[in-house]
Formats: structure tokens, C-alpha cells, sequence
């Protein structure tokens, strides 16, 4: 089942911490078996894999229940429901939401200016549902993710506007900047074997040259996959050159057969597709550059923690 946005993770925080003191793994881990939530569910990741997202939901969950005064913080990390807290569950709700934490002052004030300063409360059904659904955090890994998927796509679309000689260099400052090869000139040299309007050569996979990985290219457009013929046809000449090692990159993608035919060789085929080309561009800063950097802080708890 999905995991629930974090307003729903409200109310099944506030029983938890009724019965004593509590942190965030470990009100998780009792959520996750309520709800029957697989390993795959509980290991989920934000986009930036830094943190659970199951996690992160009941991270923002506690944050704004704490704001509204409904739990406390006695020591760092941990956190129990508060007389007020306790109030409200006697109360049987349905459930706890930021409408109904917005019934509290201390909550009203935080809200009003985190939104930017409004004199009254968002409420869920005026506003679009995905921005109270999710949590700050995730509202900003996903402007992230979307900027990112805009960016990879604009990196295959002037591949495919410039010349076979330009894809032959994006792929050489790939690998160069990824580790393989030794300087620039040296891989040119050994890439530079143009073959049917892609490339293929020979870089070597250490700057002392002790090992080598072949290299084929296809500068395909996206519609245009890559079958399992072309990688056959390429891992017969690794076996003519007694080759062990190559990697296939394209603009565009493989099919599934492929992907399944490299799965079961005896030699060590890589291959790159459209997408994955493009994440290692970004990764290793080839083609782009840092348009603007944003820094976001979090309060240090062992800072405010005194000594008892």
C-alpha cells in the first residue's frame, strides 16, 4: 500500500507518544506494521536517497504537532504527547490534520508565516491538495526531481543536434571525468576510430594502462532503440579481440532483449542508455554547470543539548 502523507500519519503519532516517550524509528517501525507496510515500503527513499520516506513524513508529522503544543521535546530526539495533546485524544477524532492544528494558536502564527504570511490559515480545500498532502521537504525534492528530468532531457536533445565528432568528445570528458583513460589527447587518440556515424575505440580503464575497455556509441534518436542484434554483433568483437570488457553507449535505449542478453555473458558489457548517459553527465558535471546553490539548515539538537 502507499505510505500515507504525512497529515494521515497525525493521528497514529499522537497515540504513540501518548504511551511514553518515543522517537521518530521507532513510532516507524510500530506504523509500518500497522499498516502492513512491506520492507520495499519501508525502505523507500526521498528522491535524494538521504533519508526514508516513511521517515521523513513523521519527521514533518512530529514538527508541526510539536509547533501546535500537542507533543514535547524532554530530551533530544525524543518526544511525548503534552497535556493539550493528551486533550485531544480524549476526544476520539477522526483525525488530526493541519486544518484542525490551525484551531491553535501557537500553530496559526508558525503556519501563517511559513506560508509566507498570510493573516489566515490555508485550509486543505481551498488550496491544491498535493501541497498540504506532502511535506515541505518533498514539495522541494520534487521541484528537484522535475528540474532534473527537464535538464536530461535537454542534455540528449543537443546530443542529437550536434555532429557524431561532438558526441565522440561528450563521451570522451565522460569517462575522463569519471576516472578511465589518461589525459585528453591520449583517449581522443584512441576514440577517435569514427566508425557508422557513432564511435567506437578503446580507452584504457587505468591511467597506467593496465587494463582496457572497449567502447561502442550509437547516436540514436530516443525512438530508436538499440536490439539485441547490434549488442550480439558488438559482443562478437570483444570475443575477436579477446577483449573481457565493454561498455555500449547510446542516445537512445535497448530493448529488453537486449538487456537480457548481456545479463548471461561471460564478458563484462555495460550498457549506457539515454537516460543513464545523462544522469552521469549531470553526476560528473559534463555539459552542465551550477546554476544556483541552495543551502538549507537544520536545527543542531547536541548544541542546545546541556549537560545534567
Amino acid at each position: 500500500m502507499p505510505i500515507p502523507d504525512y497529515q494521515s500519519l497525525m493521528l497514529p503519532l499522537l497515540k504513540h507518544a501518548t504511551r511514553g516517550e518515543t522517537r521518530v524509528p521507532e513510532v516507524a517501525e510500530k506504523v509500518a506494521d500497522e499498516l502492513g507496510l512491506t520492507q520495499e515500503e519501508r525502505e523507500q527513499m526521498l528522491p535524494s536517497a538521504r533519508q526514508r520516506l516513511l521517515h521523513n513524513r513523521i519527521h514533518w508529522a512530529k514538527s508541526y504537532m510539536v509547533k501546535a503544543g500537542l507533543l514535547e521535546q524532554p530530551r533530544r530526539g525524543a518526544f511525548v504527547a503534552s497535556e493539550q495533546g493528551r486533550a485531544l485524544l480524549a476526544r476520539n477524532p477522526e483525525k488530526i490534520d493541519v486544518e484542525m492544528l490551525s484551531q491553535y494558536p501557537e500553530f496559526r502564527e508558525f503556519y501563517r508565516r511559513a506560508r509566507g504570511g498570510d493573516d489566515a490559515i490555508v485550509h486543505p480545500e481551498e488550496s491544491k491538495p498535493s501541497i498540504d498532502e506532502v511535506t515541505p521537504e518533498e514539495q522541494i525534492e520534487a521541484a528537484y526531481s522535475a528540474l532534473r528530468s527537464a535538464l536530461r532531457q535537454d542534455l540528449i536533445l543537443r546530443i542529437l543536434q550536434n555532429s557524431p565528432s561532438f558526441f565522440e568528445n561528450v563521451i570522451i570528458d565522460l569517462l575522463l571525468a569519471m576516472g578511465y583513460g589518461g589525459s585528453h589527447r591520449s583517449a581522443a587518440a584512441q576514440l577517435g576510430r569514427s566508425g557508422d556515424g557513432g564511435v567506437d575505440g578503446i580507452i584504457n580503464e587505468d591511467r597506467l594502462g593496465l587494463d582496457r575497455v572497449y567502447i561502442q556509441a550509437k547516436r540514436y534518436a530516443q525512438e530508436n532503440s538499440i536490439g539485441r542484434s547490434d549488442v550480439q554483433a558488438f559482443v562478437g568483437s570483444l570475443v575477436g579481440l579477446g577483449a573481457s570488457k565493454g561498455v555500449f553507449v547510446t542516445t537512445s535505449s535497448f530493448s529488453s532483449q537486449a538487456q537480457e542478453f548481456v545479463r548471461h555473458l561471460s564478458q563484462r558489457v555495460i550498457l549506457i542508455d539515454g537516460a543513464r548517459l545523462t544522469e552521469l553527465m549531470i553526476e560528473h558535471n559534463v555539459g552542465v554547470r551550477v546554476s544556483r546553490a541552495i543551502e538549507f539548515k537544520r536545527l543542531d539538537e547536541d548544541y542546545f543539548a546541556e549537560d545534567e
